[in-house]
């Protein structure tokens, strides 16, 4: 989706606003593709005393397994996102704004990277999640397991083998 931005930066007050679906089904994480749907983004460029300012609006689901248990969930994740815009770097300011030397704005890219910069490394299902046991498998949320949970230090495991 290219956004033409030319009458925003020429006018002092100027805003425009666009709305689009971002496909971000193909996009692949940890191994699998937790989008099933397009993500809704809304964008708005307004000229505030000659700073243009990008206001970005996202909302999808993400469907992912917890990290510790392998739960499934779907979750609705919405982000917004705030980026400045110019014509022209002068410097190295480049990490502060978006260069737009021809008033157009690709939002496809931008939006999916700001998507995936913002995504938890670490998916649960819930902040006290116990996990699966490392011996049999057993989610630990829904029951106890009867496996041994004596830790051994590795270098007295053959004193344990002649336990055993």
């Amino acid at each position: 989706m290219v956004f033409d931005l030319k009458e925003v930066f020429e006018r002092d007050g100027a805003a425009k606003t666009v709305s689009f679906e971002l496909a971000i089904s193909d996009i692949e994480i940890d191994g699998g593709y937790p989008f099933n749907s397009p993500a809704k983004v809304t964008a708005i460029a307004c000229n505030k005393t000659g700073i243009v300012r990008l206001y970005i609006d996202t909302e999808f689901v993400y469907n992912r397994p917890c990290d510790r248990c392998m739960k499934p969930l779907s979750d609705v994740m919405e982000y917004s996102f705030e980026h400045r815009l110019i014509t022209s770097l002068c410097g190295d300011d480049d990490g502060d704004y978006i260069e737009t030397p021809d008033f157009r704005l690709e939002l496809d890219e931008l939006v999916l990277s700001d998507i995936l910069l913002e995504l938890p490394l670490k998916y649960l299902c819930s902040d006290d999640c116990k996990g699966l046991c490392p011996k049999c498998g057993a989610n630990l949320n829904e029951s106890e397991c009867s496996c041994d949970k004596r830790t051994i230090d590795p270098r007295l495991e053959v004193l344990r083998q002649l336990l055993d």
